[in-house]
């Protein structure tokens, strides 16, 4: 898997402007997407606003959620420069299909997903999504639910070590999970560099160091899928706006590690199907009839030149496809990939 890393270092750092966020593969959504005047488009994960504020200058309506109050907080003022064009809602992007019932919209032209954690969330120290910066070992999204800290300090060894080869690909999995279940007795973890620093000693740089990938980041990254649901949540996303997109919409993905990736590249490939496998030996069959059929066949990658100025644009893969008149099916968390790994038990004595 490629891990899901922070900006790498103080040389790329130092070119992007503080405070800047730059909405990846801009240009290779909105072919994809195809805004136009008079179309209603859902954006999923509104984030700083890049591709709502692209789409919205296209001419289109926007329904733009987010599960980050602060984000939606920070978007009102877009609201009221585009005179009433953008609405927005605080929500899971995977109940896309409720958000848009909730406000009388049965059908749109389109949806885009940018799918992980922003530059604005790990730019917050005080969100716990950073091995760089310190700050409380937190990593909710939408601020609700159990945090990270609840993680680490309660799940047993056996359900940490999971986590983090699942859902990171950790080598040292093991030993991480050990070294946690040993630690967290004398001084239960609640500060990033806690964590930080246990796998600094646990896993080691060793070769890391040569492409600045820190010991760290694919367990950071696996607490946080884990903590926000994020492969599940991608699964219902992918359902709901099957149920919502008109016919000759178009879905657009961009995601930035492999297990997201995959989801999206089952679904798509399971969705435009039209005939089941076959040989000599046996004939085609016939299979449902495509939900999608896909704008292109292999993944889009961002150019060397935003890949320059953005480094967070390194990992995207964009996949997309236009929606067919064919009627939705149901998800098959299994056949997608999404994997199952543990549930946090309830607390049985005062908090984390």
């Amino acid at each position: 898997m490629t891990p899901d890393r922070e900006t790498p270092g103080p040389d790329i750092a130092a070119r992007e402007p503080a405070g800047r966020h730059l909405p990846v593969m801009l240009a290779e959504v909105l072919a994809a997407l195809g805004p136009q005047a008079g179309e209603t488009i859902v954006d999923g994960t509104f984030g700083a606003g890049g591709y709502t504020s692209a789409i919205l200058a296209a001419g289109a309506e926007v329904v733009a959620i987010d599960r980050d109050e602060t984000a939606i907080a920070a978007g009102e003022a877009l609201v009221q420069a585009t005179g009433g064009r953008l609405r927005l809602v605080n929500g899971r992007f995977g109940a896309l299909d409720q958000h848009l019932a909730d406000l009388g919209i049965a059908a749109v032209d389109g949806v885009v997903l940018d799918i992980g954690v922003s530059s604005m969330q790990l730019d917050q120290a005080e969100r716990g999504f950073s091995f760089r910066n310190d700050g409380p070992l937190d990593m909710r999204m939408g601020q609700d639910g159990p945090s990270a800290a609840d993680v680490v300090n309660r799940l047993d060894e056996r359900d940490l070590a999971r986590i983090f080869w699942v859902l990171g690909e950790e080598k040292r999995s093991n030993a991480l999970a050990r070294a946690i279940v040993a630690d967290r007795d004398a001084e239960p973890f609640i500060r990033t560099r806690q964590l930080a620093g246990l796998a600094e000693r646990v896993v080691g740089w060793g070769k890391r160091r040569h492409d600045d990938i820190h010991p760290a980041t694919r367990a950071f990254q696996a607490l946080r899928i884990f903590v926000n649901g994020e492969l599940d949540e991608l699964a219902s996303a992918l359902a709901a706006a099957e149920q919502v997109l008109k016919p000759g919409g178009r879905l657009v993905i961009v995601s930035f590690h492999s297990l997201e990736d995959r989801i999206v590249k089952r679904f798509f490939a399971d969705r435009s199907r039209e005939t089941a496998g076959g040989s000599r030996h046996a004939p085609e069959t016939r299979v449902p009839d495509p939900t999608f059929r896909l704008i292109e066949k292999a993944a889009v990658i961002a150019g060397e030149a935003e890949v320059a100025g953005n480094p967070r644009a390194r990992s995207a893969k964009l996949r997309a496809g236009i929606r067919t008149a064919a009627a939705a099916r149901p998800i098959d968390l299994a056949e997608l990939g999404v994997p199952a790994v543990a549930v946090l038990p309830k607390p049985t004595g005062a908090a984390c």
